[in-house]
Formats: structure tokens, C-alpha cells, sequence
């Protein structure tokens, strides 16, 4: 099989390597085989060759968290599918329901336990997940880790309500995730994003306001300012890290939740927020590493219900083409998810 391997995370992507002999992995008792068609990638993925992934990996190991397929072969113990079954891989396999814990972090599809770019994968039975029925193969790939997560900002802690408020940074995999989960859940959202093509992508998925945040610099305010009694927003999806947390605690409501999902605005600013300003802003500040396999069932069944469909970037690259893929997204010329068609 054709499959890709990050061979080491001091050489950045030049650690990693295309192989187009590999052996087709063989199945334990409770493994699953599964025939992949699709796989989307995330920043995770492009950190873990340059040694930047903040948690456990493993070298050599094959990339990706996300993938979609059709299971074509079971060990001889396994109950939960059969063979032509459309699945999903989870995130952390060891991460089944509750919160996580130390000994799930180990378990990571693509970092610990080799991932999706490849042309078939094994995995546990329970490290997989019905693929939702009205999606495309391409689509269900990118749920793994940007749906979960998002899905888990909303639903893990304390579950939306309807009339609640939320606001989304930007037009990446976890932010658009949000807004359509908070729209299916009667929500308002409250987008911010850097121009005015990306403005009217964020309405057309249905966001209620969009602020553009190049144009204003206080746009913490201003989403306030949009909220009702302009008391704040209720869960805010937190993806540039230390240059906007100072927006979105002026932004966020007492007793609001404020998820952090990234750093994309890099790890440094020139003032950091400090943990006294989450109590002047008396709210949540919580961490969120995607979430578990019980979660992405619930948001599986979400998807169904709402005919959710995930916003791809009109880019598709080919399993071959990972490189390129690799670098359209470090130069962060996406929109949504960037998907890999996997034949």
C-alpha cells in the first residue's frame, strides 16, 4: 500500500517521507481493517514534524488523525462492525467516554498510533465510529478531531442552550464546526475573520454578525456590544492563543466558557492575559484536546438530524500530494478543511 511516515521531528517536513511498497498492517482479535478514502488534516499535524506538538508522539509513525473508510476485514473477537461497515477513526483511541486523562494523551491516531495517510489503517474496534450517513466520504473525514473538538466546546462541560450566544474566531475546521453545531442548536453566533470574502463564506453558513477584526481592533467590545443587555457571549471558541485572549475576555459573559483550541496567532504577545483577569471576567478559561469516542456519536447523530455538512476547502489534494498539502495549509491559504482523497 501507499502510505506516508513523519520519520523524524527535527527536519521539519522534510521528515516526511512518501512510500508506495508498505505492508498492508494484519489484524489482531479486536482489530479492525479499514479501506480509506478519505483523510483531512489539522495543525496538529503539521507541528508534529517540527517538534512543536505539545503532546505525546512517537517516530517513525504515519500522520493523521482523521479518516473515513470502509472496514474490509475483522479479527476473530470483534463485535461492533462487520465487514463494509463506513467508519470513522477517533481521535485518541484510548479516550472512550468522560474526560480525558494522562494514559489516553499515549493514544493518539497519527502522533502515538499510526494514523489515516495511507491507503488502509488498523485499529481496535473501539477506536472507530459510524461514519454519518449523509456525508461524503471526503466530509466525514474531517470530523475526527476539528468536529469533535468544536463539539466538545459546546457540549462537554456544560451544554448549549437555545438562545445562548457564540462567538468564533476565524474560518478554520473548528470554528466553522461551531458555528453550525450553534446554529442547530438555536444559537447566536458571532463571527470574527480578516476580509470581506471570508465575511460572506461565515453568512452564508449562517453566522448572525461578523466583525472584521483587521478593521477593529477592539472587537471583544464590539461582540459584546452585539449580545442581549450586551452582557457578554456565552462560549467562545479560542483559536489565535495569548493575541486574542485578551479580546475574548472582554467579550466573554460572567459565568461564560472560553475554549482554548489553539494558537494560531502564535505563542507569544505583546501583553499576555493573566489568570486575575479571568476572575474580573468571572468565567471559564478551559483547555479542550478534542474529546471522546462518546461525544463523536453524539455529534455523529447531531450531524444526521441537522444535515450538518463540513465547510472543505475547494482545494482536494491526492494521497500523493500530502506535501503540497502540508504547506497550502502552513501558509494558511485554506478555508475550512483541507481534505486528502485517498484511492
Amino acid at each position: 500500500m501507499k502510505r506516508w511516515v513523519v520519520t523524524t521531528k527535527d527536519q521539519g517536513f522534510d521528515g516526511l517521507k512518501f512510500e508506495d511498497a508498505a505492508e498492508v498492517p494484519k489484524l489482531g482479535d479486536l482489530d479492525v481493517l479499514v479501506k480509506l478514502h478519505g483523510a483531512s488534516l489539522n495543525y496538529r499535524d503539521l507541528l508534529i514534524p517540527k517538534g512543536k506538538y505539545p503532546f505525546p508522539d512517537r517516530m517513525p509513525v504515519v500522520p493523521g488523525s482523521d479518516g473515513a473508510g470502509e472496514v474490509v476485514e475483522v479479527g476473530p473477537k470483534v463485535t461492533k462492525w462487520k465487514k463494509g461497515d463506513k467508519v470513522v477513526t477517533i481521535f485518541n483511541q484510548g479516550h472512550q467516554f468522560g474526560g480525558v486523562d494522562i494514559a489516553a494523551t499515549y493514544t493518539g491516531t497519527g502522533g502515538m498510533v499510526d494514523g489515516t495517510l495511507r491507503q488502509y489503517g488498523a485499529w481496535n474496534e473501539n477506536g472507530l465510529v459510524r461514519a454519518p450517513s449523509n456525508l461524503s466520504w471526503l466530509e466525514a473525514s474531517s470530523l475526527t478531531c476539528a468536529g469533535v473538538t468544536s463539539w466538545n466546546a459546546l457540549y462537554g462541560l456544560r451544554p448549549i442552550k437555545p438562545g445562548q450566544s457564540v462567538l468564533v474566531q476565524g474560518t478554520g475546521g473548528v470554528s466553522l464546526f461551531a458555528l453550525q453545531f450553534a446554529k442547530a442548536a438555536g444559537a447566536t453566533v458571532i463571527a470574527t475573520t480578516s476580509s470581506a470574502e471570508k465575511m460572506e463564506l461565515l453568512k452564508k453558513l449562517g453566522a448572525d454578525h461578523v466583525i472584521n477584526y483587521r478593521e477593529d481592533a477592539n472587537w471583544g467590545q464590539t461582540a459584546r456590544d452585539l449580545t442581549r443587555d450586551k452582557a457578554g457571549v456565552d462560549y467562545i471558541i479560542e483559536v489565535g492563543g495569548p493575541n486574542t485572549m485578551g479580546q475574548s475576555l472582554k467579550a466573554i459573559k460572567f459565568e461564560g466558557i472560553i475554549s482554548v483550541i489553539g494558537f494560531i496567532g502564535g505563542m507569544k504577545a505583546e501583553k499576555q492575559p493573566t489568570t486575575l483577569e479571568a476572575l474580573s471576567s468571572i468565567c471559564v478559561i478551559r483547555g479542550v484536546y478534542v474529546g471522546s469516542r462518546e461525544l463523536m456519536q453524539d455529534m455523529v447523530a447531531a450531524i444526521e438530524a441537522n444535515d450538518i455538512h463540513p465547510h472543505l476547502d475547494q482545494k482536494v489534494f491526492k494521497l500523493e500530494e500530502t506535501l503540497d498539502a502540508y504547506k497550502y495549509m502552513w501558509d494558511q491559504k485554506h478555508v475550512g478543511k483541507i481534505a486528502i482523497q485517498i484511492e
